[in-house]
């Protein structure tokens, strides 16, 4: 038996033990894909925290947990009896599309802005994404309402004409000086039960708490949007309703138009 411990390589002494963990712990043996899903998040979320907190020694061992998930992913296909793959395959697999997406570092593209480094990306990926036929392929369906909706938007950005803008909310103030995308929703004062009146929510019995901000009118940098968003989360508790699912259901609406403005093939 291989003693981890003993192997220089680092990455090679982790995948070693993760094979012998796989092949020799009782727990690690009946895990599946799907059991993970769940450690795969939390590890995510506490990297992700570390990062934003710049906790170096946080984030060095948050990343091994990363990367241990990484690894147990990569044991669990390898005794797949149908499509094993193993973590050399995911690993050369990564090299060579990372390759390609480079291609002004790997061969004679040129690059000299950010700007243009992302239309190699983009033209690597779409070379690569041949089967989608929709700009909202690709998107994950269980993205955080908030992030999924950025990169929907994001995704919308694309598209020439605008779908059509019946959808955004009615009772939006006025435009601001550079208008935005026509599918990209103006802010609204607070949620609209009607398609011109705006919904006023009663007052609540006593102070709102001091740890709920007012909203913000035009936020002007994350921290006002941090806290405009915030105070319309208070509004949902307040009446019973769930801020993630009434934005996953305006966002269903919202790919809804996105997709039926997509050209046909």
């Amino acid at each position: 038996m291989t003693d981890p411990l003993s192997e220089p390589d680092g990455l090679r002494a982790a995948a070693e033990t993760m094979r012998q963990v796989r092949e020799r712990c009782v727990w690690s043996q009946r895990i599946t894909h799907r059991d993970l899903v769940p450690y795969l998040i939390e590890e995510a979320h506490e990297l992700i925290d570390a990062v934003e907190r710049d906790d170096r020694a946080e984030m060095r061992e948050e990343l091994g947990d990363l990367l241990w998930q990484v690894l147990f992913h990569a044991a669990i296909a390898a005794q797949n009896a149908s499509e094993p793959f193993d973590i050399d395959d995911v690993a050369r697999g990564l090299t060579e599309k990372m390759v390609r997406r480079h291609p002004h570092v790997f061969a004679d593209a040129v690059a000299t802005t950010p700007e243009e480094v992302l239309v190699h990306w983009n033209a690597a990926k779409a070379a690569e994404k041949r089967e989608r036929r929709s700009v909202l392929d690709g998107v994950p369906a269980g993205m955080p309402a908030l992030a999924r909706a950025q990169k929907v938007l994001g995704r919308a950005a694309r598209l020439t004409p605008a779908p059509a803008s019946s959808w955004v909310p009615a009772a939006c103030p006025e435009p601001a000086e550079e208008p935005a995308t026509s599918w990209v929703p103006k802010p609204v004062e607070g949620p609209v039960e009607g398609p011109a009146t705006p919904w006023v929510p009663e007052p609540a019995e006593g102070p709102a708490p001091s740890w709920v901000p007012e909203p913000a009118e035009g936020p002007a940098s994350e921290a006002e949007l941090g806290d405009a968003l915030l105070a319309l989360v208070a509004v949902a508790r307040e009446h019973g309703w769930d801020a993630e699912r009434a934005l996953r259901e305006r966002l269903r609406l919202l790919e809804s138009e996105v997709r039926a403005a997509e050209p046909g093939d």
